[in-house]
């Protein structure tokens, strides 16, 4: 770490000092992907002039670092030809993504600094849908045919692959480029000279259709455990691969977008310090106001049970202690089971497991909320008259409630995520808030119902 730091000082240094052939001489030892991380926090006055006097390769790998709105700003400290070099220079994937967060006209202007051949290859992959598995893959891979020996695979990888993202798989085609197997560079790296690469197949290549959308790939990574997969038409034809790294990124987007609709809100899109206030607030704004009026709700379940809280004033203490415990465990539920979800715990068909499994949660946590209710109705009444002389009735009304509400909220808020991700929507919007809004408003006619029962003929 010392190290990393004292390099990007000296770096700072040299800038300020405007020696840029003691620049280029302190950064040419370094492989671009190692310099990129540690210069592309540097402030972007310093990053503009680093890139306008470093090569392409280290401008490009330390520009995937930055986040959009730095990028865009980057640019602009360019000179035409230097964003123009800088562009042709980046991965077609890294590039699609920053094209794709830029307003149109924007982009189109980015688009026209491309030279031909590069800009065919943004507009191939930009014509996608969003969100798919074309936007993200790159065309920077190394096939071979069934028919070279090995030595001539290394051979052909040798003169090729310098400018390839990876080489960890060599995808061998037929003549027409339809992909026939992956084999791992480590096979071979360690097989004979002599052998020829259809002989190194094991028949195991897993392949992403172009239009599959970004999940469906992020699941096949978890499934496989590759580095890379193979992206091919529907002609089975190799188009490009989608590499690991993409799918970090990936997978840090989507369980960010799960856990802010799990907290009530609409998906940013956008990092937290740099999204418009006023965005923010919209996108903040739609739930509250959605979960406000189910709240009310609540106030109209407890007018329809007017007549018993006058009875027994000692009920309304207890209704945020019932409602909110019943919330709070379908909360805990509908989290749970989201997140199971999305790891591919159990598949929607095994419902009933979920269901049975919440079953004996609900019924046990339910039971010991519902003892320490008990409990503490019984020790304060040793000490107190505040609940009257029906106190037993009270705390057996407030526990049994209790074991229903938080019976019920475990069950709503399991089944719901299973239900909405039945129907096509994405479970994480039955968010926490949603749950607990839901479940505030039956457990309210689960409690004054049983204290009806169980209190009729004497406080009622």
């Amino acid at each position: 770490m010392s190290d990393t730091l004292t390099l990007r000082a000296e770096i700072s240094a040299l800038i300020a000092r405007r020696d840029f052939a003691a620049l280029k001489k302190k950064i040419e030892p370094w492989l671009p992907v190692d310099l990129a991380p540690i210069v592309a926090d540097m402030p972007l006055e310093e990053l503009a002039m680093l890139f306008r006097h470093s090569s392409r390769e280290v401008a490009a790998a330390a520009f995937g670092y930055l986040a959009v709105d730095a990028q865009r700003k980057l640019l602009r400290q360019l000179t035409q030809e230097q964003a123009a070099a800088l562009l042709n220079a980046l991965p077609p994937d890294d590039r699609t993504a920053f094209l794709d967060e830029l307003p149109l006209d924007v982009a189109m202007q980015m688009l026209a600094l491309l030279s031909p051949e590069e800009r065919k290859v943004a507009q191939s992959l930009l014509a996608y849908p969003e969100n798919s598995v074309g936007r993200m893959m790159t065309l920077d891979f190394v096939t071979a045919r069934p028919e070279w020996t090995v030595g001539e695979t290394l051979a052909h990888v040798r003169e090729n692959g310098a400018d390839r993202e990876t080489l960890n798989m060599v995808y061998v085609v037929d003549e027409s480029g339809r992909l026939l197997d992956d084999v791992r560079m480590r096979r071979v790296l360690l097989s004979p000279l002599e052998k020829r690469m259809s002989e190194l197949f094991d028949g195991s290549c897993p392949t992403l259709p172009a239009t599959d959308d970004r999940e469906t790939a992020l699941e096949m990574f978890r499934k496989y455990d590759r580095v890379g997969l193979p992206v091919v038409d529907e002609f089975g034809k190799i188009i490009g691969i989608v590499t690991v790294d993409d799918m970090l990124d990936v997978a840090a987007e989507e369980a960010t977008e799960d856990i802010q609709k799990l907290g009530g809100s609409e998906a940013l899109d956008e990092p937290y310090t740099t999204i418009p206030l006023l965005k923010m607030v919209r996108k903040r704004a739609s739930w509250l106001v959605i979960l406000f009026l189910g709240e009310m709700l609540t106030a109209t379940a407890m007018s329809y049970f007017e007549d018993e809280i006058a009875k027994a004033v000692v009920l309304a203490l207890f209704v945020p202690l019932v409602i909110s415990s019943g919330g709070n465990a379908g909360s805990q539920a509908a989290t749970l089971v989201i997140r199971a979800l999305a790891l591919g715990e159990f598949t929607l068909s095994q419902w009933w497991r979920v269901m049975r499994r919440e079953l004996m949660a609900g019924l046990a946590l339910g039971v010991i909320l519902g003892a320490v209710g008990f409990l503490r109705i019984a020790v304060w009444s040793q000490f107190s008259d505040i609940y009257g002389p029906h106190w037993l009735l009270v705390a057996t009304t407030v526990g049994s409630a209790l074991v229903g509400v938080v019976l019920w909220g475990s069950l709503i808020g399991s089944m719901l995520p299973l239900l909405l991700k039945r129907l096509g929507f994405d479970p994480a919007t039955s968010s926490a808030p949603f749950v607990a809004t839901l479940v505030d408003v039956t457990g309210l006619v689960i409690y004054f119902g049983l204290g009806y029962l169980l209190l009729r003929g004497t406080l009622l």
